[in-house]
């Protein structure tokens, strides 16, 4: 048999050198070539150096399993029956599996923080004055010219909150179940320009009426300011005591980041 050369390396323990030994010669781990691999195994065992014994009864045990495993597949297969006989080395293979799947997570893992060391941070030089600006909103340049005001437009909002309120039980409402109401302003602009899509021209009142709870009036009508401000919808009064009406005149929808910011 032609010799085989080694180079010793340091391995984790004898599972690795066997994924060592089963790359190295190219040989498909659902089918080893047992005598090969155990010969090779005990090859590398006759060279180790090393006076850990924790560590080399490791690798003497995985030796006296490699043998176990070759004496089976050596002797002759028994008789034909109804069950098919399971393979010695059916063990063996799934803890290699196992262990091949949880060393290349490692190793991934590592490059992460290999690649994170690699990250500088800047940290904020910008001036406090910049930071602290906002930009001042013009309130009839929102209202698109007409005659509605912001005043009737809060208005509508105040009369809408105060039927929220007086449909509170003044009694029951001591006790009971408490209930957070948690309202997300995204999912609220998203169902306000959903809503504008499928009606495109809607009473304000009616939008506001027909939220569940408080919270939901309030964030509902700064969705309406917001999409006013950006200039999807208008608001339009035919007289002086009329209902407001909205007209959405976009043709889609834009969703809100956690930052404030619209996109497509």
């Amino acid at each position: 048999m032609e010799s085989i050369s080694y180079k010793l390396e340091n391995f984790e323990g004898p599972l690795d050198l066997l994924l060592h030994l089963i790359e190295k010669n190219k040989v498909n781990i659902y089918d080893i070539p047992i005598v090969m691999i155990t010969e090779q195994y005990m090859e590398y065992i006759r060279h180790m150096d090393t006076k850990d014994m924790d560590v080399m009864s490791d690798f003497l045990v995985m030796a006296a399993t490699l043998l176990n495993i070759k004496s089976k597949m050596l002797l002759p297969a028994p008789p034909k029956e109804d069950e098919e006989t399971e393979d010695p080395r059916k063990e063996l293979v799934e803890r290699l599996l196992e262990y091949k799947m949880y060393k290349y997570a490692s190793l991934e893992l590592k490059d992460l923080q290999v690649d994170a060391d690699k990250l500088l941070y800047k940290k904020s030089t910008l001036p406090k004055e910049v930071l602290e600006y906002e930009e001042e909103i013009n309130p009839a340049e929102i209202l698109n010219e007409s005659n509605v005001t912001l005043e009737k437009l809060n208005s509508i909002f105040q009369d809408v909150m105060k039927k929220q309120i007086d449909k509170v039980d003044p009694i029951r409402s001591k006790f009971g179940k408490i209930e957070k109401e948690d309202v997300e302003m995204p999912k609220k602009m998203r169902y306000v320009q959903e809503y504008g899509l499928l009606h495109r021209k809607f009473s304000f009142r009616t939008l506001l009426e027909a939220q569940p709870a408080k919270m939901e009036v309030i964030v509902t009508f700064l969705c309406i300011l917001e999409l006013m401000k950006i200039g999807r919808v208008q608001v339009e009064q035919a007289d002086i005591f009329d209902d407001i009406t909205i007209n959405y005149t976009a043709d889609d929808v834009i969703e809100i980041g956690d930052d404030g910011s619209f996109t497509n």
